[in-house]
């Protein structure tokens, strides 16, 4: 895998050293991409009809969604006008035209178009039909935005679209009319935002060159529009389609010039481009820092307020420190000209009440916090450690999950460290008597395994390394030892073993009996040596 190698981020908490960082942070761009900004933006796009125009078809009107009838008119009003369409198309071109525009607003009049009693009344075959070379600008356009609200549909009925495939890529040419241009490309995001089969088809036909060359034009919504198209394109799970985007000459150039100096709406859409790119290779991240792109991608991030933009740029930066040392001393270097630094801005968006700000500023935070002990100490002393707590304690579940990675990797030193037992002494202190072990407790008992076992190497961390036995008292004083007690039985034998090995080192036959008969009894339990630690300790750090 294409720079993978030397991604040494999130170490030792989140994923241990080399291919298993650049695996999860390839894992982190296929979940956005399943997610695909959330409530942010859709992966796919429905035209809707312009306010001021108006179908010839009066059912529209009555296509209230919850209206059983109003929508049963709306279905049958679709069927008799690809009907319609068919019958003129053989006829004049004007009539055409008129079918095909009273077909698109009943396709575009309400959030959940008709689309599958169209398809089944065989309106593809038609509209591909429309799509021939040698047609007007506006049949091409109308029979375009019929496609886009058919391939916004479900998996099926955008599958449903193959046909027409070539003939939007190839009215993607130069000699297109801009309108067209740009509906043929907002088609071919809707159907690349349907999984990878129908990205592989669209790749195969060309596509990605043909969108990437509009990526430059002058009008912005079409450099939007493509900028989108691309961003679904190649958003994986392989790699392959982003490498092929960043090999076309000046890509890297164009990608740093639109963050630069582009309007937000269309950084927005190249910030997403980023997200994916970034994720797949470390190599293009040298490219696109040595272009210049931290200046602004950073000036975004401190200067922006809307949630479209911020959630793609913490995305990428959390890609970016996800590589290696120094890529993330970069980072810390060039930040250091924002209020605050980039530490004290990504605290302001761990502040933010937007759960997927909080989420990805965490993500990016504990990138940076499983590097080199000085870069774990600037985010430590970077004012991101209150508001860490603070979601620990209170955030939705996977809020808290990604808030424990940072404070996990805060207290564990790099492998290469001269710390005792691996741990930041002072940082572990700071953070349990902060209140942090709670939070942990509850991550124990989560059913879900990973988070359990991010729990567990916490306690751990915290029962061997706080000094004069502080360490197994505070847990059971937190209740930890009943957490701990659940998994002994677990289905999971990670967990059960790591449970088990947890309470028969430091809850034990000895354990209590130094406190009740003097100092002195410590010797019962064995040396400190690494050779004694539990098989998922051995080698040095926490892994996931």
């Amino acid at each position: 895998m294409e720079g993978a190698s030397g991604a040494h981020h999130r170490d030792p908490f989140k994923s241990s050293v080399g291919r298993v960082a650049g695996q999860r942070r390839r894992q982190q761009a296929v979940t956005v991409g399943k997610e695909r900004r959330e409530s942010v933006v859709r992966a796919k796009r429905l035209r809707r009809a312009d306010p001021s125009d108006h179908g010839d078809d009066g059912s529209m009107q009555l296509a209230v969604m919850g209206d059983e009838a109003a929508y049963k008119a709306l279905e049958e009003s679709t069927v008799n006008a690809v009907h319609n369409l068919k019958n003129l198309l053989k006829g004049s071109p004007a009539k055409r035209i008129g079918a095909l525009q009273t077909l698109r607003h009943l396709l575009s009049c309400t959030a959940m178009p008709p689309v599958h009693v169209a398809i089944e009344a065989g309106v593809v075959t038609l509209l591909v039909d429309c799509l021939a070379f040698g047609s007007s600008e506006e049949q091409l356009f109308e029979a375009a935005w019929c496609l886009t609200n058919i391939a916004s549909g479900d998996l099926q009925q955008t599958c449903a679209v193959e046909p027409a495939l070539p003939l939007l890529i190839l009215h993607l040419g130069e000699k297109s009319a801009v309108h067209v241009v740009e509906q043929c490309a907002w088609a071919i995001g809707n159907v690349a935002g349907d999984g990878e089969v129908l990205r592989d088809v669209l790749l195969k036909q060309g596509a990605l060159h043909s969108l990437s060359r509009h990526l430059l034009s002058p009008v912005p919504s079409l450099s939007r529009t493509a900028a989108w198209a691309l961003s679904n394109l190649i958003k994986g799970p392989s790699p392959k389609a982003a490498m092929e985007l960043m090999k076309i000459e000046g890509m890297v150039d164009t990608l740093v010039s639109h963050v630069s100096k582009g309007e937000e709406d269309l950084v927005v859409e190249v910030a997403w481009v980023l997200v994916y790119v970034t994720s797949m290779s470390d190599f293009h991240v040298t490219l696109l820092l040595n272009a210049g792109l931290l200046p602004p991608l950073l000036g975004c991030l401190a200067s922006s307020e809307q949630l479209s933009l911020l959630t793609p740029v913490l995305r990428t930066l959390g890609n970016i420190v996800a590589g290696d040392n120094s890529k993330t001393d970069v980072v810390l270097s060039v930040g250091q000209s924002l209020p605050g630094g980039i530490i004290g801005v990504l605290a302001r968006c761990l502040e933010s009440k937007h759960r997927t700000l909080q989420k990805e500023a965490a993500w990016a935070v504990s990138n940076i916090a499983a590097g080199s002990i000085l870069q774990k100490h600037t985010v430590f002393n970077g004012g991101v450690v209150p508001p860490l707590l603070h979601l620990l304690a209170t955030a939705v579940f996977d809020v808290r999950k990604e808030s424990a990675y940072c404070l996990g990797n805060l207290c564990v030193a790099p492998k290469e460290s001269r710390e005792q037992g691996g741990i930041i002494l002072e940082h572990l202190i700071a953070l349990v008597d902060g209140g942090c072990l709670p939070g942990f407790i509850a991550l124990v008992r989560s059913p879900d395994v990973e988070a359990a076992r991010l729990g567990l190497q916490f306690l751990e961390l915290v029962m061997r390394g706080l000094p004069n036995g502080r360490g197994p008292k505070i847990v059971e004083k937190e209740d930890g030892i009943s957490a701990l007690e659940e998994l002994q039985f677990h289905e999971n034998d990670e967990l059960q073993t790591m449970s088990n090995t947890l309470i028969d080192r430091y809850f034990g036959e000895e354990y209590g009996l130094e406190e009740e008969y003097g100092p002195g009894m410590d010797v019962l339990r064995g040396s400190d040596d690494s050779s004694d630690y539990p098989p998922w300790r051995q080698g040095g750090g926490l892994t996931a």
